[in-house]
């Protein structure tokens, strides 16, 4: 499963900046039923956007706990 969010969060980033609560926002919707609901959920993705974060797989503007004031991108494409 954790592939699966990953890839969708991959997705979602896209080659330009994205604002982390947009990315959550379109990762639940792509994965759902497929994860807990609520919070619980958008939580799930946030860490995994942390990790993609931490192992170079996404680029981070801002701090990325701060969801409607940072944004994302997959790394290598501008």
């Amino acid at each position: 499963m954790a592939t699966q969010i990953d890839e969708a969060i991959l997705a979602a980033a896209g080659d330009r900046w994205t604002k982390v609560a947009m990315v959550i926002a379109r990762t639940a919707r792509t994965l759902h039923g497929e994860l807990p609901s609520g919070d619980q959920c958008h939580d799930e993705i946030s860490q995994h956007i942390q990790a993609l974060v931490a192992d170079g797989r996404l680029a981070a503007r801002g701090n990325i706990r701060d969801w409607r004031h940072s944004e994302v991108r997959r790394v290598g494409e501008h």
